[in-house]
């Protein structure tokens, strides 16, 4: 409906200039809103405002020029009105409405799907938790987030990997090595004063049981830094496997799986440190190298290689973010905790260090989630020793649950995540309000059948014609808008807009069925409403598809 009317209103300016009613055809591009107030119409466009100095005319001269001058061949426009210093409002015909239901009907599973992207290859890379622990419930919200974004880009014509990076080199693992280490000295029998910086959880100590089940006559004849090693590489990879466990019952699958530690055995670090250094970006200062980060925008120059010779995380990013491109993506979008925050200019650095433009590269930072029970704090879980594990939270809520509550609140914001709430099957539960509407329609559906011997959803004309409650044009300008925030939740990259227009799509039909029967004695008025209900069903569905969230039939 946007687009139809800005084209109606270009051309109408247009042949006001023709008419030499305006001064200039050098027109700043229509806009088109939707008013705060229905009284101030459908659609509103402050089109008069933003050419007033071009046109060197006042705003409400404008827009009557505009209007005199409006072509609505189609009918769509009931009625016009100048308002405040100059707006247009838009009055739409209630039938103008109804072309979107056979539109739902025709594409199905592929309404809102656009091709905004046309190709352009776009790598997603998220969560890349260290394998040293479990994740956590902030890790499954960056997981939900990234997995999100990708299926948004993708439906929206962007050729989408996923990529999940693992930091299986450098001090963390060593550190997992060592604790694992420890707890297998401890299994065997001996005293071991267990050091503040290891890692205390249970899973520590469920993996040092294993290791000296499987390995335990030869772990306590090795050397010790043999030992660690070996410890270090068993842990990683147990731990790995379970965080694939885990994203798994998220929904979640990964494209690719990158280590860190391929990148040095390539020879990618060693190599992008000596690029950078003929370059001149990365020199020599007090026997470390350092790179010129602070040239492109960062606030002082980063190490990349220690006075002891041992690299920097910031050496394998280096080498990390170049490879990406060298794969000919064309974007590439990072999704981080909110701490890593100041890590950002130092990797937009090495973009611009690198000749590429800082557009292509995109950091989405998520923000904490405050996990409770009943308000209030929930405990703390024995088996992370920190943290409760996201595992346990999809154990107790459910994969959809988690999922949706994940994207109610944009990722940049802080979210309370209440986990008896999310159980609830009240409307208090977000995920409940939404999923119930497409269980309520599958219902009426089914009554349809059973009751009045209605196989097929008709939406003839007669049929359509009958849709002219407020409620049905409300649940019809709110099924308009499903293209257009998929597009803007697809180009901002905020998959929450998609939540919020689930819910409120479930709040009007909600209110629309608590007013009016679907299933009448009139066949006509029925068959309009079916093809209705049946369109929101369908709107629903597609959207909890996108968020990665079933659609039941029964609830």
């Amino acid at each position: 409906m946007k687009n139809r009317l800005k084209q109606i209103l270009a051309d109408a300016a247009k042949t006001a200039f023709k008419n030499k009613e305006l001064k200039t055809d050098n027109f700043a591009p229509v806009e088109i809103d939707e008013p705060r107030l229905d009284a101030h119409g459908d659609l509103s466009t402050n089109f008069a405002l933003v050419n007033a100095a071009a046109q060197k005319m006042p705003p409400k001269k404008i827009a009557e020029a505009v209007l005199k001058n409006l072509c609505d061949t189609d009918g769509i426009i009931e009625k016009t009105e100048i308002a405040g210093p100059g707006f247009i409002n838009f009055f739409i015909r209630a039938s103008a409405w109804h072309p979107v239901l056979h539109e739902i009907y025709e594409k199905n599973e592929n309404f809102g799907a656009s091709q905004t992207g046309k190709g352009q290859r776009v790598q997603v890379e998220f969560v890349s938790a260290n394998p040293t622990g479990p994740l956590h419930v902030g890790h499954g919200r960056g997981a939900v987030v990234g997995d999100t974004v990708a299926t948004l880009l993708s439906f929206c014509g962007y050729e989408v990997q996923r990529e999940y990076y693992i930091n299986d080199s450098g001090k963390q693992i060593n550190t997992l090595g060592r604790s694992t280490y420890l707890r297998c000295l401890e299994q065997n029998g001996q005293a071991v004063d267990f050091p503040s910086d290891c890692y205390q959880g249970e899973y520590v100590k469920d993996i040092a049981r294993e290791i000296v089940s499987e390995k335990g006559p030869w772990l306590f004849k090795a050397p010790e830094q043999e030992a660690v090693a070996y410890c270090a590489r068993f842990a990683a990879s147990q731990i790995l496997e379970e965080i694939k466990q885990d994203l798994g019952s998220l929904g979640i699958r990964f494209d690719n799986w990158y280590s860190e530690q391929s990148l040095f055995d390539s020879g990618r670090v060693e190599a992008v440190i000596g690029k950078f250094k003929d370059s001149g970006l990365i020199y020599e200062n007090e026997g470390a190298l350092w790179f010129k980060t602070s040239a492109f925008g960062d606030e002082k120059d980063r190490v990349v290689v220690r006075q002891n010779g041992q690299t920097t995380y910031f050496a394998s990013d280096i080498a990390y973010h170049q490879d990406k491109f060298d794969r000919g993506f064309d974007r590439i979008i990072d999704v981080w905790g909110a701490d890593h925050h100041g890590y950002i200019p130092r990797i937009k650095a090495v973009i611009l260090a690198s000749g590429k433009e800082e557009d292509r590269f995109r950091v989405l930072l998520i923000n904490l989630v405050n996990l409770l029970r009943e308000g209030k704090p929930a405990a703390m879980s024995t088996r992370s020793g920190e943290f409760i594990t996201l595992k346990e939270v999809i154990d107790e809520v459910g994969k959809d649950a988690a999922r949706f509550i994940f994207l109610t609140r944009a990722y940049d914001s802080p979210l309370d995540f209440d986990l008896e709430v999310a159980k609830q099957r009240t409307d208090d539960n977000p995920v409940y309000y939404v999923q119930y509407v497409h269980a309520r329609i599958a219902s009426i559906l089914r009554k349809a059948r059973e009751e009045k011997g209605i196989e097929k959803i008709d939406g003839n004309s007669e049929a359509v014609a009958a849709i002219c409650e407020p409620e049905e044009i409300r649940l019809l300008k709110q099924l308009a808008r499903y293209p257009e925030t998929v597009k803007a939740g697809a180009e901002s990259l905020e998959p929450h807009r998609i939540a919020f227009y689930l819910m409120t799509l479930a709040a009007d039909f909600h209110a629309y069925y608590n007013r009016h029967r679907v299933l009448t004695d009139d066949p006509i008025r029925t068959a309009g409403r079916l093809y209705l209900v049946s369109a929101v069903q369908k709107v629903i569905r597609n959207g909890l598809t996108l968020l990665g969230v079933s659609a039941p039939d029964c609830m």
